[in-house]
């Protein structure tokens, strides 16, 4: 990850500046129970709180899902390319919420340099605001909002669930950069099913953690 940062900061002033001007920025995101693939999150300026929310979806909540739902995807990210760059938008034209690209466009990563140690570089866009209002798994995700009637633990858990649904995608695009003949609809059940655990697991510990006499927002058993 430090040969990266530092690749990004030794380029020419001219085009660092350029990037600067247009507003375009990156963020390092790294799988912290593995050492690849590591995640470049490329994103306009105006979208950099979506940018650390992607870049927490991966270097943080990627290590408290259950290690079943890690465990799914051992394979696919052991054969992942060594960088995977995600270029998030608010949304594409098309309305699908990601893309896996053929070739790599995002400028400095198009061309192989000594500071990728050789590492294969793989590209994606995911679109954010499609990701908010996506309805993964309609009943499911109905079921488990209703445990949250408003007030501050309402808005953790959306948070966390917006998270957990950009990370879903995250290895379902990899999933097809992996193994670009696999049908869609066998890299879709796996990714929901990780959703589904993952998001499971988060409202189990949430209700665990809970006191009820102090966060009455949590239940209607605290309704006077």
């Amino acid at each position: 990850m430090a040969a990266i940062e530092d690749y990004l900061r030794s380029r020419p002033r001219w085009v660092r500046w350029r990037e600067w001007l247009s507003g375009r920025r990156y963020l390092l995101a790294p799988f912290q129970d593995r050492p690849r693939p590591l995640v470049i999150v490329a994103y306009a300026f105006a979208d950099a709180a979506k940018a650390q929310e992607l870049r927490l979806a991966v270097a943080r909540d990627w290590r408290e899902v259950p290690e079943r739902c890690r465990a799914a995807y051992d394979e696919t990210l052991a054969k992942a390319p060594g960088l995977v760059v995600v270029q998030l938008r608010r949304k594409n034209i098309c309305g699908c919420l990601g893309h896996r690209h053929m070739v790599v466009r995002e400028a400095p990563f198009a061309e192989p340099h000594e500071a990728f140690h050789g590492a294969g570089v793989g590209e994606m866009d995911i679109a954010y605001e499609r990701v908010a209002t996506w309805q993964a798994l309609p009943l499911s995700d109905t079921a488990l909002d209703t445990k949250f009637l408003e007030g501050s633990r309402l808005e953790e858990f959306r948070t966390a669930q917006f998270r957990l649904r950009l990370l879903s995608i995250l290895l379902h695009e990899i999933s097809h950069l992996v193994f670009p003949h696999e049908p869609e609809a066998s890299i879709r059940e796996r990714s929901l099913a990780f959703y589904r655990e993952a998001l499971a697991n988060y409202v189990e510990n949430a209700m665990a953690s809970m006191s009820l006499t102090i966060d009455r927002s949590f239940s209607r058993f605290g309704e006077d």
